[in-house]
């Protein structure tokens, strides 16, 4: 395992860096103040990204992607990290469960998504089964070749920008040993299908800008030719997804505190109290240690997951390791950094009350951090029969 940057690889962070910077960095506080991105401005940054030739930089070459490995992907999304979710999401990322399509809806959803024609969004979580997706109620009922389609999903990300959603719903049920267990199917929905219904989420302290959306389903119905993969095996598709999500907002801690970092380390050799640099007191420079330690750390076990990945080797434990730790981790980096710059640290003259508060959701989305520990103590006591 070699954690040196190839050329390529450097170039790549360096771009989208220099991106984010220069085309998310300037537009963020205004996107803070209102909690809007304007329609035009998410197609501007979509514009831009094309132009740079990132756009879908995560999908194969053989679809029109970049096909960019694992490894270069989780570096690009740390530098998104960095920016602000609500404008850096028309960066443009398609679901990689679209490559599941079949031939007739590839034409329709996986070349226009890595086109930038359409933008998708991907729906599980409901009101009453978050952690336990099994407990899901959204149901679709077979009725003739369509299925009926009824039921409620929240909490889903940017659905608000969506052309159409990727939606995991019940489609059956069957008896085990613990009990009834809903088996689920994955359909693609276009927006404006009757029935269905996209509306405004809650208000979140987190990631203003990047919208979460309710969807509603009354009588709605979908055509067999809107399933995704096969009938009741949408688990083996949403596997490979969340594999990929979580190792995003791994790398997305990493790149955030990392500029949380860059506002600490500077503010401690200039900041003057008693007549010395506050960082020259180890109540101060020795938290800077343990910032830098804590970010390295999870930086280095995001790229090992995604290094496990490109060798095809077993990492879902690595994966929730890092999803664990670099979240975790955030929080108290973002902490601590208030803490350096005091009472300034939570004024909104400086964004480190805003990477404070969006700090805090990374450890519920994606599966919660107690889920993350679940998946990796089963994985270690499994094998001894435990």
């Amino acid at each position: 395992m070699d954690f040196a940057l190839t050329e390529e690889q450097q170039m790549i962070v360096e771009t989208v860096r220099g991106f984010v910077e220069t085309e998310i960095y300037p537009h963020e506080n205004e996107v803070e103040r209102t909690g809007i991105v304007p329609k035009e401005l998410g197609q501007e940054i979509t514009r831009k990204c094309k132009d740079l030739g990132f756009f879908a930089c995560n999908m194969p070459e053989e679809v029109g992607g970049a096909g960019l490995d694992h490894q270069t992907f989780t570096l690009v999304e740390r530098e998104l990290g960095r920016g602000s979710m609500g404008l850096t999401v028309f960066f443009g990322r398609p679901s990689g469960i679209l490559m599941a399509c079949n031939d007739e809806q590839r034409e329709k959803y996986l070349i226009p998504a890595v086109k930038g024609e359409k933008f998708d969004a991907l729906a599980m979580t409901e009101p009453d089964a978050g952690s336990d997706v099994r407990g899901m109620k959204c149901f679709a009922k077979p009725d003739g070749d369509d299925w009926i389609v009824n039921g409620t999903k929240h909490f889903i990300s940017h659905a608000n920008i969506a052309d159409f959603v990727i939606v995991f719903i019940a489609t059956s049920e069957e008896e085990t040993p613990r009990g009834p267990k809903k088996k689920i199917t994955c359909f693609l929905v276009d927006r404006g299908t009757p029935g269905f219904e996209i509306r405004n989420g809650y208000d979140s302290v987190s990631h203003r800008g990047y919208k979460n959306c309710i969807l509603s389903f009354d009588d709605c119905r979908l055509p067999s030719s809107a399933i995704l993969g096969e009938v009741h095996k949408g688990f083996d598709i949403a596997n490979d997804w969340l594999y990929a999500t979580r190792i995003t907002v791994a790398a997305t801690c990493v790149g955030r505190a990392r500029r949380v970092f860059d506002y600490a380390l500077p503010y401690a050799a200039e900041r003057k109290q008693f007549g010395k640099p506050i960082g020259a007191n180890q109540g101060v420079s020795f938290k800077l240690a343990d910032m830098i330690t804590e970010i390295d750390a999870a930086d280095y076990l995001t790229l090992a997951a995604a290094w496990r990945l490109d060798q095809k080797l077993p990492a879902n434990r690595e994966i929730a390791s890092a999803k664990l730790y670099a979240s975790e981790m955030l929080a108290r980096v973002t902490d601590e950094a208030i803490q350096i710059y005091g009472g300034m640290g939570l004024m909104d003259d400086l964004p480190l009350a805003r990477f404070w508060r969006d700090a805090r959701v990374e450890r519920i989305w994606d599966g919660t951090s107690e889920i993350q520990r679940h998946i990796i103590s089963r994985d270690l006591l499994r094998p001894l029969g435990a």
